[in-house]
């Protein structure tokens, strides 16, 4: 996904975020729903993602078609990616499907503390991948045309007896509707997500000279008010940065290294 749809996809996270803190999984299965629906009918994809339609009235559209079947949120979410452009009819359900594993992996991160939940739903899909790709009668038995999706699902669901609710509604999704892919592919997919979420949780430092533990401990204590969550610190030691500090958490950078300062003067100096 690239260009407009990438920055659809971009604003629609941003605005999901605000929801993901009290989400709950119910939430998650409604957008899978919605996705099910928008997979369904290729007209409807089109008239979604129709640039010559205005956004009002595709989110209409979603309105009548989802309203009363599902929760506030979750047709919030749908009429918000109805009413962004798209650059191809197949985006706007990969945004979908994006939006709604984002959600169930929140979930985990809500109830599991955080990074705890985040490693323990990994573990459930990764538990999955393994056992599904050391099996050629399960991987057949999983694609298999004539068989139900309840079958696929109570099979796959039979491997992972011990699997989080959150990792059975990304199984099941992987294995009743992995749109063109394997369904282990698929949970890959969601893996992905669940790692760049972790992110979130992981500090990067780097700093010009080694500091001491009392440092460490200042350092952690600020960025965990910073942030308003209990991080993992890496501190990478860095000469080329002659001074200050640099911080990464997930996408975001703080940056008050002299190199930086430096380069931000000359800047200045060039306009």
């Amino acid at each position: 996904m690239a260009g407009v749809s990438s920055e659809s996809l971009k604003a629609a996270q941003q605005e999901l975020e605000a929801k993901l803190p009290t989400a709950p999984l119910s939430l998650a299965e409604e957008l899978f729903a919605i996705l099910g629906l928008l997979d369904s009918n290729a007209g409807l994809r089109r008239s979604l993602t129709d640039p010559a339609r205005n956004s009002e009235d595709k989110a209409r559209l979603v309105a009548q078609l989802v309203g009363g079947k599902v929760s506030a949120d979750a047709r919030a979410v749908a009429e918000g990616l109805a009413a962004s452009r798209w650059g191809s009819a197949r985006d706007i359900g990969d945004a979908l499907e994006t939006l709604a594993a984002t959600t169930a992996i929140a979930v985990a991160e809500s109830k599991g503390a955080g990074v705890d939940g985040l490693e323990g739903l990994e573990n459930d899909l990764f538990n999955f991948i393994r056992l599904v790709e050391a099996d050629h009668d399960l991987q057949r038995a999983l694609v298999e045309p004539q068989a139900s999706a309840e079958a696929k699902s109570a099979l796959a669901l039979k491997l992972v007896p011990n699997a989080g609710p959150e990792a059975q509604v990304l199984i099941r999704q992987a294995v009743t509707a992995p749109r063109g892919i394997k369904p282990t592919a698929l949970v890959r997919r969601f893996v992905e997500l669940v790692a760049q979420r972790q992110q979130r949780w992981i500090a990067n430092v780097s700093v010009s000279r080694p500091l001491t533990q009392e440092q460490i401990s200042r350092l952690q204590a600020g960025l965990n008010g910073l942030y308003g969550r209990e991080l993992k610190i890496n501190v990478n030691v860095d000469p080329s940065l002659v001074g200050g500090v640099r911080v990464q958490v997930g996408d975001e950078v703080v940056d008050s290294s002299v190199v930086t300062r430096l380069s931000e003067l000359r800047r200045k100096l060039a306009v």
